[in-house]
Formats: C-alpha cells, structure tokens, sequence
C-alpha cells in the first residue's frame, strides 16, 4: 500500500487482474487507503499480513485461496531500510533488514509455488533493487538482502521452468516513492539525481508497467532474468 506496491495494483487492476494485497498488522490506515483506490474506481482486496513471519504469511495465503481462488501471480515487494554503516550496525537493525526484505520473499513464494506449478501456469516477481546490484554506503544489510532475492530467483527460475512458471527480478533505482522523497531534497539533488543519466527519479507507474510485463502471457520465454530500471545509473 503506497509507492511501488499502490502503483502495482492500480496498473494489474487496469489490466483486469483481480488484485489482493497485503497490509502490516499494526497499520491501521488499511481501511483508509482502501476507500481512497474505490474512489479511484479500483476495488481491491486486502488481508493483514507480516511477511516476515512465515506462519503469518501461510494462514494469509490459506485465506485469500479460501476467499478468492489460488494465487497466479505473486509480486514480492516488501521492504524496509535501516541506514547505517557496519561499525554502527547491531544485530537488530541487520535481522529487521533480512527478515522483511529476504525471509519475506521465502515465506511467501513457499505458499503459492506448488500450486503454480501444479496448474502449469505462474509468475514470480521479487522487486529488488539497484543497491543489490552494485552496494550502497551505509546499506549492507539492505544490499546484502536485495542481492540475496536474485540468487533466489535464479536458483528457483531453474526448478520450476518446466513447470509453466516464470520468476523473475527488477531492479529499481531511485524512484519517486515516499520511501526516497523522504530524503533531504539537497542530498536528492547534489548526490542522487547527478549519477542518473537520465536526470530525474523514475516513476512508480514505470516500475509497475514492467511488472506488468513479466506477469503477461508475453514474457514465457523470460526467466531467472534480473532487469534494471534505473536510468542508466548502474550497467552491468
């Protein structure tokens, strides 16, 4: 709900998909975000979820299967920050970092992947992130957590390709979600925007349209792929 996520849902609803999302159990704004997309014309169902936590992730999957139908395609997007370097990082900040951010990515896929592969039909996508790919100062637990959700998906691509089912990564830059608008706007603009040779942030609905791309009938042939849209800040 928010960002990225809020820009996923708008465009698979747009595109017909029956969208469910999840929330944290302590967010008590759910409701209000939900009567916020209605009026947008976009109803969507959502369910209190802690991704980190693997048997609260198998009873929400157990009740939107219950509810709704199995799961088809399954975008992971979870993510949290907790910036700073490794002379300051203690064990706290580092397991919050690896549980929303990599156990995350486990606890749910685990819930809808035989399923998938039982249907013959499937889509993976785990939203990682530029910082996985090349490092960040003061983010090892987040870069070390993104990187870990592309060996994931690679290792997992191999298993189920076979099967009907694709999975996939994308790797966002920097985009003008609450998550980076909350960084001082002299530091956006001296340190950030400079190294993208676009010369601007992305926009969620660019992230979300090549989600949108992944979860199609279209990208069968696409698997274990890592893809950057990031402006052309890091090319590898």
């Amino acid at each position: 709900m928010g960002g990225l996520g809020e820009a996923i849902c708008i465009k698979m609803a747009a595109l017909g998909y029956q969208v469910v999302t999840t929330y944290s159990p302590g967010n008590t704004k759910s409701g209000e975000w939900l009567e916020t997309m209605e009026k947008q014309g976009f109803k969507f169902r959502a369910f209190p979820c802690d991704v980190a936590d693997y048997d609260s992730a198998k009873e929400c999957i157990e009740t939107i299967t219950r509810e709704l139908g199995p799961v088809d395609v399954l975008v992971n997007n979870a993510g949290i920050t907790r910036d700073m370097t490794f002379k300051k990082m203690d064990k706290v900040n580092w397991d919050a970092v690896m549980k929303t951010n990599l156990d995350s990515v486990f606890n749910m896929t685990k819930q809808v992947c035989d399923g998938m592969m039982d249907r013959g039909w499937g889509r993976i996508i785990n939203i990682s992130s530029v910082n996985g790919q090349k490092g960040a100062f003061g983010q090892t637990n987040y870069s070390a957590a993104k990187a870990g959700m592309h060996g994931f998906t690679k290792a997992l691509a191999l298993e189920v390709a076979r099967k009907g089912v694709t999975v996939n990564t994308i790797s966002p830059g920097y985009i003008g979600t609450k998550m980076v608008m909350a960084i001082p706007t002299e530091v956006l603009e001296s340190k950030i925007i400079p190294q993208i040779p676009m010369g601007r942030l992305g926009k969620p609905e660019e992230v979300a349209g090549l989600v949108a791309y992944l979860a199609s009938d279209e990208a069968a042939f696409l698997t274990g792929a890592n893809i950057a849209i990031n402006g052309g800040q890091h090319m590898f």
